[in-house]
């Protein structure tokens, strides 16, 4: 772990891979301390925000140093949460012919292991996604899109992901769904957290 400052009420710890931000990240999430305000993983940081009047840099050090990482529960405590997907995207074919599945097989194997919500960032209530079948590993496009309709479903690497609004993307895309990622009169707006588990239905 390396600690590098934030301005002076934050700290960003860097890790090697996604699964040590992941382990660390479910170690701090359920051990915070007072003065916390916010923990945010990402691909491979965790980014520790806290209150300066409450805790001091010291004492966030001590615990982003001292808490052990959480490996993950081989059993989940809580429902996932259920995102029906119509599987008609553009680059459902192509995303069949890199990955040797055809299109019924993508939507297999999208569709038949449940995901993990790993960080958001992007957009607001975009969810990167990891845990699902390794087969599914595709590039991104060559060539990005300047415009990706809300609601779009895709791949890209190790992740999967639901576009929250419309934007400009590179992932691939093999289906769209009408459940709202990021919702202001929702509390909290964000459909999905990291660490919530993901489960894709197809329509």
């Amino acid at each position: 772990m390396r600690l590098l400052d934030v301005g002076d009420s934050a700290l960003l710890a860097e890790f090697d891979d996604l699964d040590a931000v992941l382990a660390h990240y479910r170690g701090l999430d359920a051990a915070r301390i007072a003065g916390v305000v916010d923990v945010v993983p990402a691909a491979r940081t965790v980014l520790v925000r806290f209150d300066r009047t409450l805790t001091d840099r010291a004492r966030i050090v001590r615990w982003l140093t001292e808490t052990r990482p959480v490996a993950a529960a081989s059993d989940a405590t809580t429902e996932p949460v259920r995102i029906p997907v119509r599987y008609d995207g553009p680059d459902l074919a192509e995303v069949g012919e890199l990955t040797g599945l055809g299109p019924g097989g993508v939507v297999a194997a999208h569709t038949g292991r449940d995901w993990t919500v790993a960080f958001a960032g992007f957009a607001p209530g975009f969810g990167y996604l990891v845990g699902g079948d390794p087969r599914l590993r595709v590039p991104r496009r060559t060539v990005p899109r300047t415009a990706v309709p809300a609601g779009a479903v895709g791949l890209a690497g190790e992740f999967s992901g639901v576009y929250p609004r419309s934007s400009p993307g590179g992932w691939q895309l093999i289906g769209s769904t009408d459940e709202p990622m990021w919702d202001v009169e929702r509390d909290p707006p964000a459909l999905l957290r990291p660490g919530a588990t993901v489960r894709f239905v197809a329509l």
